[in-house]
């Protein structure tokens, strides 16, 4: 087994990386990762691993690369199997040889894991293929920042610039005035195509296209800055006819996901897919009950009951695990009717075998109780499995109605323990775009957490979405107005609401 794995993370697009490169992520004892290597990575860490950040940023480097490669020896000779992430491939422009070569020096062995290299991977994404039978059969990838200790550059301008080529600069943004001079001088048409990949793949992308000639001023007045790529050659001209990534409606707008961190990971994927730069800033910890004997003892005594109502996918979860633990399964539901109070809380419970016998149309106690009181439930036992702290709509309601109600706390929410000064400062920054709420005590602990007078100064940069009209009544007593809310009281269609507004501007 190799001591140190050199792993290529890929432009930043997490769904980029590879299933060897995840493989070793998840086992390793020592993550060491670069500043262009997606945080989201080390997601797939081991809980215990130890994780170290050598990023370099624009002349900013947390350890020198001397140093990094002294690190990975120290952490090998350990005994430690180290993971050493690296933007992009280890081997383009990547210092990867380097730092392998240190290894064998000390005796230690390695492996490489290739990553897609941004120079293809980012263009793309900007729709622009680096070859195209038409105007390319080859592509030159060459560095814009040359070690600044060498006597002359080790590029041949004129070569560059005469050959049918298209040409990829890496880390050229800063050096974009010399290479425009450069390859002109060589005798590239000034009217060449050109353009600028900046944050390839990742929700930050940006791109513009110019000539080469114009592209250092342009990219001035477009505040183009580092990490850029440049493309030049004729395949640019694709960019507006391919562009298929830059279509996504939420590209590069900033969206704080506030449900507890478990359930966050649909919407989360929904936005994301849709190009949104998400944070994840959960307001409610999910936890199970320290005493579950009332759960157990409700188990015992379904066949009491007439109707189980489930108000979210937590209560299925919580309750089937007491369940499985019992030695049970759906059939010890046999005879009962379930309602669901909707789609999402529907589908948890038919993964588990249970097809709901009643979802509401819309998704709020209110309208469970208006179908269930349609479907004859007065008189009948009914059990609600939920959370320990809930709104009483539902029990009241429904008791009201002559139902013999049961409420079955199956789990607890909590506060969620978050440091509010790094939403409030991306908001002040511009980085942060929009807020969603998906229940009340979303709403709630938001506000526990950033005080309403902390964000009223800041309400003109933030855009506001709730779920539906019982979360937006919570906003309201906190003397906000929601600014989108969708139809169907679901997480597809908050997403789809939120799109259409930025698309609506």
């Amino acid at each position: 087994m190799p001591n140190v794995y050199l792993i290529g993370a890929g432009p930043g697009d997490p769904g980029l990386l590879t299933l060897k490169a995840k493989r070793v992520l998840e086992t390793a004892d020592v993550l060491v990762y670069d500043y262009l290597a997606n945080k989201a990575f080390l997601d797939f860490r081991r809980p215990d691993a130890e994780v170290i950040y050598v990023g370099k940023k624009g002349g900013d480097h947390t350890l020198p690369q001397g140093d990094i490669n002294k690190l990975l020896v120290a952490k090998a000779k350990e005994g430690k199997v180290v993971a050493r992430l690296k933007g992009g491939d280890p081997y383009v422009f990547g210092r990867g040889a380097e730092e392998a070569e240190e290894l064998l020096e000390e005796g230690l062995t390695f492996e490489v894991i290739p990553g897609v290299t941004s120079a293809v991977a980012a263009p793309a994404y900007a729709g622009i293929p680096i070859t195209h039978r038409k105007f390319a059969s080859s592509v030159s990838f060459i560095t814009g920042h040359e070690d600044p200790t060498k006597d002359e550059s080790a590029h041949n301008w004129p070569a560059l610039a005469q050959a049918a080529s298209t040409l990829i600069f890496f880390m050229g943004v800063k050096n974009l005035t010399d290479i425009s001079r450069r390859l002109i001088d060589g005798g590239r048409d000034p009217k060449t195509p050109a353009a600028l990949v900046r944050w390839g793949t990742t929700c930050r992308h940006r791109s513009m296209v110019s000539t080469l000639e114009e592209i250092p001023a342009e990219a001035k007045r477009q505040g183009f800055k580092a990490p850029s790529l440049l493309v030049v050659g004729e395949v640019v001209g694709l960019h507006d006819k391919l562009n298929w990534f830059e279509k996504r409606p939420l590209l590069g707008k900033g969206v704080v996901v506030t449900r507890s961190r478990e359930q966050a990971s649909d919407l989360v994927r929904i936005l994301e897919d849709m190009g949104a730069c998400t944070w994840e800033y959960p307001t409610i910890d999910v936890a199970p009950l320290a005493d579950t004997a009332p759960v157990r003892e409700a188990v015992g005594s379904l066949s009491c009951f007439d109707w189980m109502v489930f108000t979210s996918a937590n209560g299925v979860k919580y309750f089937w695990h007491e369940l499985a633990a019992m030695g049970l399964d759906a059939r010890a539901m046999g005879g009962l009717k379930v309602a669901a109070i909707g789609p999402a809380t529907a589908q948890a419970l038919l993964d588990r075998g249970i097809k709901a016998d009643f979802v509401p149309e819309k998704f709020i106690a209110e309208s469970v109780v208006e179908g269930l009181l349609a479907l004859q439930i007065g008189g009948k036992k009914v059990l609600i499995p939920r959370a320990a702290q809930a709104r009483e709509v539902l029990p009241e309601e429904l008791t009201r109605a002559g139902a013999q109600v049961t409420v079955l706390p199956v789990y607890e929410t909590k506060l969620a323990q978050q440091d509010p000064d790094e939403v409030v400062a991306a908001i002040e920054e511009g980085e942060i775009h929009y807020l969603t709420f998906t229940s009340s005590s979303t709403v709630d602990n938001f506000f526990a957490m950033i005080p309403t007078d902390r964000l009223a100064p800041l309400r003109s940069k933030v855009k506001i979405a709730c779920i539906g009209p019982i979360t937006a009544a919570t906003l309201k007593k906190h003397g906000f107005e929601p600014d989108i809310q969708p139809e169907a009281y679901t997480i597809p269609a908050l997403a789809k609401a939120l799109a259409d507004a930025v698309v609506q501007g």
